[in-house]
């Protein structure tokens, strides 16, 4: 299945979490956070949104950090995505 985010969404995929810390210290898998930095897989076309143009700015294959409880998430073939605007994208990773 394929999903194409619609107007200004971007579909991102969250990155793994560090499961130990600098230090070489395991943490419990509920004391990992959810990590902010994501891998965008697709992006939408932009368009008019609330009377104002939207020009997409990011593309597939970009890391993101996204606010920190913004977006919808979904579950497609057992992957889990989450659908964001992309007003809720704070940076670009590079």
């Amino acid at each position: 299945m394929k999903i194409k985010p619609l107007l200004d969404r971007v579909l991102v995929q969250q990155e793994e979490a560090e499961e130990t810390t600098k230090s070489g210290i395991v943490l419990a898998s509920q004391s990992v956070e959810k990590p902010q930095i994501a891998r965008v897989v697709a992006v939408g076309p932009g368009g008019i949104v609330d009377g104002e143009e939207v020009k997409m700015t990011l593309k597939a294959g970009d890391r993101v950090i996204c606010a920190k409880y913004s977006g919808t998430e979904v579950k497609v073939d057992g992957e889990e995505f989450t659908i964001v605007r992309q007003s809720d994208v704070l940076a670009k990773v590079e």
